[in-house]
C-alpha cells in the first residue's frame, strides 16, 4: 500500500483559502470537499485539508495556534527546478500570502519560503539530483 499524507490545515475563511491554492495550480477534490473543508490535491498521495475553524476543532482538544504571529510547523514541497520553486512562490505572493525569508541558495539546494493566507509557512525546494542521493557535498 501507498503511504499519502493528508496536512490538515485551519482556516479563516476556507473561499479564500480555497482560491490561494487554486491559484498555485492545485485543484480541489469535490469529493472530499463540502462548506466545512476543502481537499487540495498536491499530488496522487499528498493533499492539504483546509478545515474550518469549527471542524479543525473536532480533531483535537488543544486550541488552535495563531500562525499569523507564530509557527506551528513548516510544509516542505519540492520543485523540479530553480525556475520551478520561483514561479510558485511568485504565485503565492500573487494570491496574497507573504514571503517567509529571502531566498536560500546553497548551490546544490535553493529554496523560497511564503506564508498562505492564514499564516501557515510553507517552503517549495529544488535539490540538485546528486545531492538528493548522495547527500550535501562537503564544504
Amino acid at each position: 500500500m501507498t503511504t499519502s499524507i493528508f496536512v490538515n490545515l485551519p482556516v479563516s475563511d476556507l473561499e479564500a483559502s480555497k482560491n490561494f491554492y487554486t491559484a498555485l495550480g492545485y485543484t480541489i477534490n469535490p469529493n472530499f470537499s463540502d462548506e466545512t473543508a476543502a481537499c487540495v490535491v498536491f499530488s496522487d498521495t499528498i493533499f492539504t485539508m483546509l478545515l474550518t475553524h469549527d471542524k479543525f476543532s473536532q480533531y483535537t482538544k488543544q486550541p488552535i495556534a495563531d500562525t499569523q504571529n507564530s509557527t506551528a510547523a513548516i510544509v516542505a514541497i519540492s520543485a523540479d527546478s530553480r525556475e520551478d520553486v520561483d514561479s510558485l512562490a511568485a504565485k503565492a505572493l500573487e494570491a496574497g500570502g507573504s514571503e517567509t525569508y529571502e531566498p536560500m541558495d546553497m548551490g546544490f539546494m535553493y529554496g523560497r519560503a511564503f506564508r498562505d493566507l492564514d499564516g501557515h509557512h510553507w517552503e517549495v525546494v529544488w535539490m540538485d539530483s546528486t545531492a538528493a542521493q548522495d547527500g550535501p557535498p562537503e564544504s
